[in-house]
C-alpha cells in the first residue's frame, strides 16, 4: 500500500511500503553530523578543528555521526588570522581541502596557491606543506583525510582546483543534480573516486534512489541554503555545515528537496564507490 506525508510546506510526497529492515525513525540521525556541535581542538599548531563525521560502524552507528569507514576523518577547520600552521608532511594519507571562506595560501614542494571561497586542493601524501591566513577573517575550510593504500602512488605535486572556473558537468544527474566535479581517481585520490559539488535549483526533487551494494561511502554536506533530506519514511531539515552520511544498507532510499521558492542551496560531496585497483 502507498503512504502518503504532506509536509508544513505544502509538498506531497508518496512513499512505497518500506522494506524489510530499512533504517528508519531515530536509526536516522545517526547518519548526520554538525560542526556546530563539536568540541574545538587545536592541530599543527593553529588549525582548530571540529568534527563533522567521525569513524565508526555504518551498519549498526551506536553514536551520531559515527559512520566512517574508508575515509579517515571528515572535519571541518579554521585558521585565524596572521597564522600559519607548522610544516606538515602527511604518512600514508591525503588530504581534501574545500575552502568555504576566508582568504589565505597554501605551500607544498616550492608551489604556493592562493586560498580563497571554492578553492579545493588535493594535498598527497609525503609533501610537506603550511596553510597561511593572510586576510583579515578566519579562513574555514571542509577536510577530507583520506588513507593511501598499499602500492599507491602519490602525485608529486599539490592540485589545486579553481570551482569558479569548472564547468558544469551535468544539470540532471538523479534529475536535477547540477554538478561540478573537483577530483576523481584520475586526478591522485587514493580512497575515495568522487569529490564534487551538487547544486538544486529552486523547487526541485532529486530522485530517491539506494545504492545497491552497501561497499560504499558517500557524503552529502550543505554549504549554503537550507534543504530537506528524504530519507526512507522520514524527511529532515538540512542546514549549512551538517552532513549526511548515504546509508549503506541497499535498502534505504535517499533524496535532497529544495523546498524554496527562489533560490538554490548547495552541496560539498565525496564518496568512495569501490575499493580501489592495486596503484594507480
Amino acid at each position: 500500500m502507498i503512504r502518503r506525508i504532506l509536509t508544513s510546506f505544502g509538498l506531497c510526497v508518496l512513499l512505497a511500503p518500506l522494506a524489510a529492515a530499512q533504517i528508519t525513525g531515530d536509526q536516522i540521525t545517526y547518519y548526520f553530523g554538525d560542526w556546530h556541535n563539536a568540541t574545538p581542538r587545536t592541530i599543527r599548531g593553529s588549525l582548530v578543528e571540529r568534527d563533522i563525521l567521525t569513524r565508526g560502524d555504518a551498519t549498526h552507528p551506536t553514536e551520531k555521526g559515527a559512520v566512517l569507514r574508508f575515509v579517515n576523518s571528515y572535519t571541518y577547520a579554521t585558521l585565524e588570522p596572521n597564522a600559519s600552521t607548522t610544516p606538515t608532511r602527511l604518512d600514508g594519507q591525503q588530504e581534501i581541502y574545500y575552502v568555504e571562506s576566508g582568504q589565505g595560501t597554501v605551500t607544498a614542494g616550492g608551489q604556493t596557491a592562493e586560498l580563497f571561497r571554492n578553492i579545493a586542493v588535493l594535498m598527497p601524501a609525503n609533501l610537506e606543506f603550511t596553510l597561511n591566513n593572510t586576510g583579515d577573517q578566519p579562513l574555514a575550510m571542509y577536510v577530507v583525510n583520506e588513507p593511501t593504500p598499499p602500492g599507491f602512488r602519490p602525485n608529486a605535486y599539490m592540485l589545486v582546483r579553481d570551482e569558479n572556473k569548472i564547468p558544469i558537468s551535468t544539470t540532471t544527474s538523479l534529475w536535477c543534480e547540477i554538478v561540478k566535479p573537483l577530483f576523481a581517481t584520475e586526478d591522485g585520490l587514493g580512497t575515495l573516486q568522487s569529490v564534487e559539488t551538487v547544486t538544486f535549483d529552486p523547487l526541485t526533487i532529486s530522485k530517491p534512489h539506494v545504492v545497491d551494494h552497501t561497499d560504499i561511502e558517500e557524503v552529502w554536506t550543505e554549504l549554503y541554503g537550507t534543504s530537506i533530506a528524504f530519507i526512507s519514511n522520514a524527511l529532515f531539515k538540512q542546514t549549512p555545515g551538517m552532513a549526511f552520511y548515504h546509508v549503506p544498507d541497499s535498502l534505504t532510499p535517499h533524496s535532497t528537496i529544495n523546498q524554496n521558492p527562489d533560490s538554490q542551496v548547495k552541496f560539498f560531496y565525496f564518496a568512495r564507490y569501490h575499493p580501489h585497483e592495486t596503484g594507480k
